[in-house]
């Protein structure tokens, strides 16, 4: 496998599949309401630090591993320590750390794409608040759409995946991201025209009457591996196809600039529009599709803006989900000698089959009691599992291979490797070891509360 690996055309296209996968629906849903949830700019410079401190250590570490070894995540454990195995535990959970995501990330992103439609049709034209919220409360509840939506988008994923990492992931992820990177600006110059940009910097900046807690700070933690796509096996595989020469740590700077940028642009895209007709910012995740299509219709081009809009949804959403297909099927492809077409079939048709109970958690079709047991629906459980423990634990193990169990020397030599910061190995290795650790732990506790 490791004779004919493929690897990355250009480190453009390697910064294009990383920023486009960290770039996903952690930036354009989650993290926006997230902020408002929590008060603005005190957890926005809240979550910088954690994303400088701990997502950029873990996301070099994971692209060290993949490099070094040449191999997806549970290969990656075995090959740099094939004494102690038990470490391809970590490999594991990311692997289905992914498998998860992606069964019910395609159900959200599938609403994207009707959203798409709907915003095309002008079916948000002329409806009040609450008209717009029974629209997606009747998309949700209505079950064998939501599955036509959750099969097309996986379909569409596995479609760029079948083409191997150059002609696929590559090649889509730089088509892709531009379109989503222009897309953003686009609307973030449109968001400088409405009466609530003002408001919007104030808020999203501002450190003054925060809702601001402990329990924020943790939470920011927590966004920071969503956004950097850590925990999830994705960088090891990404890692595994770059080239030597080529700096993990130049790449995880430009990774974590971009992640920055870009959160930010999406946050000054959202709040403007919420802020200039006087709604929360702090709706929740009902923001994305039960607040914004309401707020666009008031506004001129309304059908051109919310498409343009939901289109970006379905992209952001697609660069996320095109690493967590790849992340599976190649570690299927590695353990198990199977070809990429079969092993992406496989992954594709396994976690639309899995997804179905998360399509369907609106319409009650399928383990109609299951809010009432645990007290959420299946897709939120799911996710919620994933949030709390998977990408946590993964993203622990990780660490505490990289600080104590990897090889030192080869883990310096990876690290400096294309650099001329190699100085910075010292505190990286002192994070790996005691920080990143700490602040993990950190997170799972304040969780299980």
């Amino acid at each position: 496998m490791n004779e004919v690996r493929e690897h990355w055309g250009s480190r453009f296209g390697f910064v294009m599949a990383a920023l486009g996968s960290a770039v996903g629906l952690g930036i354009l849903w989650k993290f926006p309401y997230t902020v408002g949830e929590n008060g603005g700019g005190l957890f926005l410079l809240t979550y910088l630090v954690c994303l400088l401190i701990v997502g950029l250590p873990l996301f070099i570490s994971e692209l060290i591993l993949g490099r070094a070894s040449q191999r997806a995540a549970v290969g990656a454990f075995e090959v740099l320590n094939p004494r102690r195995l038990g470490w391809r535990a970590a490999g594991w959970l990311g692997v289905l750390a992914s498998f998860l995501i992606m069964s019910f990330y395609s159900v959200i992103a599938g609403y994207g794409l009707s959203y798409v439609l709907m915003s095309l049709s002008g079916s948000f034209v002329g409806k009040s608040s609450s008209e717009v919220v029974a629209v997606y409360e009747e998309l949700s509840s209505s079950g064998w759409i939501s599955l036509g939506w959750h099969g097309l988008f996986t379909f569409i994923t596995v479609a760029v995946v079948l083409k191997g990492v150059r002609q696929g992931i590559e090649r889509w992820s730089k088509l892709v991201t531009r379109a989503l990177l222009l897309i953003l600006f686009g609307l973030f110059l449109y968001g400088i025209s409405l009466p609530g940009f003002g408001d919007a910097v104030r808020f999203i900046f501002g450190v003054g009457e925060s809702q601001f807690s402990w329990s924020s700070a943790i939470e920011a933690l927590g966004l920071a591996f969503w956004t950097m796509s850590i925990g999830q096996g994705i960088m090891i595989s990404y890692g595994s196809y770059m080239k030597k020469g080529t700096s993990v740590v130049q790449m995880g700077a430009i990774v974590a600039f971009g992640v920055i940028v870009v959160a930010i642009l999406a946050a000054l895209t959202i709040f403007p529009v919420v802020f200039s007709f006087d709604f929360r910012p702090e709706a929740g995740p009902g923001l994305i599709f039960q607040t914004l299509p309401f707020l666009f219709a008031q506004l001129p081009g309304s059908l051109l803006l919310s498409t343009v809009f939901f289109a970006l949804f379905v992209f952001t959403a697609l660069t996320s989900a095109i690493p967590l297909i790849e992340v599976v099927a190649t570690n299927f492809m590695e353990l198990w000698g199977i070809k990429r077409r079969t092993a992406t079939w496989c992954v594709g048709i396994a976690t639309f089959l899995f997804g179905i109970p998360s399509a369907l958690a609106g319409s009650g079709a399928l383990f109609g009691g299951w809010a009432e047991i645990f007290g959420k629906n299946f897709l939120d459980t799911i996710n919620g599992f994933v949030s709390v423990w998977v990408i946590p634990l993964c993203g622990l193990l990780t660490a505490l291979f990289v600080g104590w169990q990897l090889d030192r020397k080869l883990c310096h030599a990876e690290f400096s490797d294309g650099t001329v910061m190699k100085w910075l190995y010292s505190p990286y290795r002192l994070f790996m070891r005691y920080v990143v650790p700490a602040t993990i732990v950190l997170i799972i506790l304040e969780k299980i509360k």
